[in-house]
């Protein structure tokens, strides 16, 4: 038999095609200088050898759909309603789930709670770090409460021995941190490569299916904001969160962008403290905490993150430039979206904002993309454009259309119920989903069918 022999291939590391020679834009994903040569063990019985044929495995056999039975034992809850939310009722068994984030967001602290509750159910977790020595983790534990017997901690990075581990213990959750430092002794590319995540990562979701065990890994992010490594890291697993929020602020927002057992479109809101992570129940009134009163330029929108609503400020500055060509910036929005917003309100209103500065902020540094907030963002340009203020109770929210139309939104209903709730005495939404509206009492809804009849209501 020919012993196995080693050769170079180049990788794509964003999306993981492989090729034998380097390439300047990869075919598969069209991104440039992505290719990275790594090397790689081939084993065959060489030129004029004879091959074997493997036997045969005994094949699965094939299960009736109406004879698989779901029950809700086959969640885990938490202990952390908001993680709960965004994993869709709770952790599934045999999920494997990908965290993802900035260094320093909150990831391990977070699957650190997570452990703690476990433990304290009187479930075994095992939580390996590759990153980390036993007392940096005791540390980090002591600032969060007291452990019990269940909890156990392993430092290794080699997915032999954690195979290993895992299952002479069983346990019933397993956290890997971080997914990047994993590496296969017969891989002989470097950790944190494609091919070692690759393998780590089809090593766990082995593991997950096979035990029925609920495996979270972290991964590491670029500048770009994706997780780094190949992209079909994202497609093995079964649930993709995604941390966010900047570092120095106390608030984070985890985000579901890929979940095989609930929605995508859940967030969880936390804030961090000396303690650890402290779940925010009422979003919108943290997010609108230190609006300014009496202020042109802002007004309050509401967005839908899933199935639940939330109300936050949106903030505009328009002046006259100094400058030939004006300057437009977005935060925490689509700058693209702004522009054409400016670009109706020219064309539908004749304002003349074409050779003005143009800064639009989401107040909280939470990102949003709903059409539902079109409306909000024209008005607070009007706002700021005329010096106009809009009345701090009154709530915002409609897409808006080329033509300067005000077009419907989906959950209108329990937009308005939030704006209650919070003591907002006004909403301006679009006349099409007044229709469907059932009585609220204690609140004033105001239909619009155009941009025009909105800022009719500030000017």
């Amino acid at each position: 038999m020919a012993k196995g022999k080693s050769t170079t291939r180049f990788f794509c590391q964003e999306c993981g095609y492989e090729s034998a020679k380097w390439m300047g834009q990869c075919p598969a994903c069209k991104k440039w200088n992505t290719m990275v040569e790594e090397r790689v063990a081939v084993t065959g019985s060489g030129m004029g050898g004879s091959t074997k044929t493997a036997p045969l495995k005994e094949a699965s056999k094939p299960v009736e759909l109406g004879a698989i039975s779901m029950k809700e034992e086959d969640r885990i809850k938490t202990g952390i309603q908001e993680l709960d939310r965004v994993l869709g009722g709770g952790i599934m068994q045999g999920s494997l789930t990908l965290v993802g984030g900035d260094p320093g967001i909150g990831k391990s602290t977070l699957l650190l709670q997570v452990c703690r509750q476990l433990s304290d159910a009187g479930r075994k977790v095992l939580y390996i770090s590759g990153e980390e020595s036993l007392k940096q983790i005791k540390l980090r534990a002591m600032r969060l409460g007291e452990f019990s017997e269940h909890m156990l901690l392993l430092c290794e990075t080699n997915l032999g021995m954690i195979e290993g581990a895992i299952r002479t213990a069983m346990p019933e959750a397993v956290v890997i941190d971080s997914i990047q430092t994993m590496y296969q002794e017969e891989v002989s590319a470097a950790p944190g490569s494609v091919s070692q995540v690759r393998e780590a990562t089809n090593v766990f979701l082995q593991l997950a299916k096979g035990l029925g065990i609920a495996i979270f890994i972290v991964g590491h992010v670029t500048k770009e904001g994706t997780v780094a490594g190949p992209r079909v890291l994202e497609h093995m697993v079964d649930t993709v969160l995604y941390f966010e929020g900047d570092r120095y602020a106390s608030y984070r927002i985890l985000r579901g962008v890929k979940n095989r057992f609930g929605s995508t479109n859940e967030i969880g809101v936390f804030e961090m403290r000396r303690e650890g992570l402290i779940e925010v129940e009422n979003p919108s009134e943290y997010m609108l905490s230190g609006k300014p009163v009496g202020a042109s330029g802002s007004v309050v929108v509401c967005s839908l993150e899933g199935t639940r609503p939330i109300l936050i400020e949106i903030q505009a500055l328009v002046c006259r430039t100094n400058f030939g060509i004006p300057r437009r910036q977005a935060t925490g929005t689509d700058f693209n979206r702004v522009n054409l917003l400016m670009a109706v309100l020219e064309k539908r209103m004749g304002l003349q904002i074409g050779d003005c500065d143009a800064y639009v902020n989401i107040a909280g540094g939470i990102k949003l993309s709903e059409p539902a907030i079109d409306l909000g963002i024209v008005m607070a340009l009007v706002s700021s454009f005329k010096n106009r203020i809009i009345d701090e109770k009154t709530l915002v929210f409609g897409e808006v259309g080329l033509s300067g139309e005000v077009r419907a939104v989906n959950m209108a209903q329990q937009r308005v119920q939030e704006a209650k709730k919070l003591g907002f005495d006004t909403v301006i939404m679009p006349k099409v989903s007044v229709e469907s509206l059932e009585t609220v009492e204690g609140i004033k809804v105001i239909g619009v069918g155009g941009i025009a009849e909105a800022i009719d209501l500030i000017v």
